[in-house]
């Protein structure tokens, strides 16, 4: 097994606002998860179909589940981010390219947290707008910004971990 340096990663300007950004959705999250579940009736839309539009009910409580998740998703990209030496990578990672390709790495994983966070709290926004008659479901877009949102970043970090290789 290749061993890989471990090197502490200084953060930049912009990590550490992508940090602060995650910080903020995950309070964001919470807060308008407790804020919609005291509106909500005892029963909602569970699951939407592909076009967005609900096709599952149950109850209320299972909106918890949402920021529960999130949370779960949210803390375990950040404890695993302390650690890119353990990440795959496109290429060999050597003492020369160690401090870039980690930095790139990480730097993925913090846009992909603030990704998922949007998309969790998208959901809820629009279980809760569903629900009280304003929307009916996620809309038409929802797959599509799902998507790209979760790929951009990834596609972009992969090509850019190419050309610094």
């Amino acid at each position: 097994m290749e061993t890989r340096p471990k090197i502490n990663i200084s953060l930049s300007t912009l990590d550490k606002i992508l940090e602060s950004i995650g910080k903020l959705l995950i309070i964001i999250i919470w807060g308008l998860t407790l804020f919609v579940y005291f509106k909500l009736p005892a029963i909602i839309p569970t699951h939407f179909n592909a076009s967005g539009e609900p096709d599952g009910h149950g109850n209320k409580l299972t909106i918890l589940i949402l920021p529960i998740l999130a949370s779960l998703l949210y803390f375990g990209l950040t404890k695993l981010n302390q650690y890119p030496q353990s990440f795959n990578y496109i290429g060999t990672i050597t003492v020369e390219n160690a401090e870039r390709q980690y930095t790139i790495a990480s730097r993925m994983l913090r846009f992909l947290k603030i990704a998922l966070l949007l998309i969790f709290s998208h959901i809820i926004l629009f279980t809760y707008l569903t629900t009280i008659g304003l929307t009916n479901g996620l809309g038409v877009v929802f797959l599509p910004f799902t998507l790209g949102i979760a790929l951009i970043p990834i596609i972009f970090y992969i090509r850019q971990s190419i050309k610094s290789n």
